[in-house]
């Protein structure tokens, strides 16, 4: 179903939230990885350069889709979703995937790597809105609304846990649970799939033994300090020291080798280091007033189909940021996801700003 094109300015005040999230990453980026960077590579502006790169690929991608009808990914949902499937089925394959500190989840293309686990993330965002938008009223059933619109996802997951990934598997299920949720899920359905996802990841953790070292050493991790228990330890000593106002932009220490990969996952460490509590509550304001522009464009979308598209971006944004601050704060046990707009990573990176485009033209369609 078309909906009539209002050609509306898209949200400046989400755009420019953005950008600016987007700006102070790519600083972080750099002086997070500079000292590793010349280390290992000769030149302390190596991720920094590879970011920056990703960044113009993201925003030409924003650029581009946030001028396409949002309606164009109702039309195309299934064959992203399929393509998406094919793609997790290639990185479980020798020689076609690449293998990073114990994961197969990457694809490499040339010198890069594209990381399907977090494309199936939108892709399944835009399938299961599409599903949504045309089966709500069957959504208070468990057999023919909450089994088949769950069905698909927990394949997803499947699928991403034999990389193994249950970081962006965890993200992607609590995203399409909030979108069911959103469109009228009951809550005593919830309750049962909470025991029954109680259970499972149970049943992951058990079944392998790194997954139960991160949980103890998240319990307490100076039981392991230099083990499980490593990289919690060094973010909280990369937050402690930074107080009000931090050490300085650039003057982190705990990026000298102690902090495995801090323009990764634990970004937002050094950020609280060199730029302090005021810097790293900076940031958080940044993301609550992005979710609260996604919510007014999800209020105000003309139809179900934008609203619950809307619905699913913001929500994989949240869910993610909350779980990466978590993680880094010591409140959650570790897990490999970046922080939205700030993290290293260019299929994480191009992601978010493709989404952050879809937001953008539907913002179009309504004025808010």
């Amino acid at each position: 179903m078309a909906v009539p094109v209002k050609k509306n300015t898209p949200d400046i005040i989400l755009m420019i939230i953005t950008f600016t999230l987007l700006a102070i990453g790519l600083m972080m980026v750099y002086s997070a990885s500079a000292i590793q960077a010349e280390f290992n590579f000769g030149d302390s502006f190596f991720f920094a350069k590879r970011q920056l790169l990703f960044a113009g690929v993201g925003i030409a991608a924003m650029f581009f889709i946030m001028n396409v009808n949002y309606q164009t990914w109702r039309t195309w949902a299934k064959v992203a979703v399929i393509i998406c499937f094919v793609l997790l089925v290639l990185v479980l394959i020798p020689g076609i995937g690449v293998e990073r500190n114990g994961s197969r989840s990457w694809i490499g293309v040339g010198a890069f790597s594209i990381q399907p686990s977090e494309f199936m993330k939108l892709a399944m965002i835009a399938f299961l809105a599409k599903y949504l938008s045309e089966k709500q009223k069957m959504i208070t059933s468990f057999r023919k609304g909450l089994v088949p619109s769950l069905g698909l996802v927990f394949l997803a997951f499947a699928m991403i846990m034999l990389q193994p990934d249950l970081g962006t598997g965890t993200v992607m299920v609590g995203t399409c649970i909030v979108m069911i949720f959103v469109a009228g899920g009951r809550i005593l359905h919830f309750a049962g799939l909470g025991l029954l996802g109680i259970a499972g990841f149970a049943a992951l953790v058990i079944s392998a033994p790194y997954r139960i070292k991160r949980i103890t050493s998240f319990l307490d991790p100076w039981s392991d300090p230099l083990g499980a228990g490593f990289q919690m330890i060094q973010s909280l000593y990369a937050i402690g020291p930074g107080g009000l106002f931090g050490l300085g932009l650039g003057e982190s220490r705990q990026k000298f080798f102690y902090l495995p990969e801090p323009q990764t996952d634990f970004i937002f460490a050094i950020l609280a280091e060199e730029l302090g509590f005021i810097g790293g509550s900076f940031i958080l304001i940044l993301f609550a007033l992005l979710l609260w522009r996604g919510i007014r464009i999800a209020l105000g979308a003309p139809d179900l189909y934008g609203s619950f598209l809307a619905v699913g971006i913001i929500a994989m944004v949240a869910i993610q940021v909350m779980i990466n601050i978590g993680v880094v704060t010591g409140l959650m046990p570790v897990t490999g996801i970046t922080l939205p707009f700030l993290s290293y990573g260019g299929s994480s990176l191009t992601l978010m700003l493709m989404a952050i485009g879809v937001l953008l033209n539907i913002s179009r369609h309504v004025k808010i």
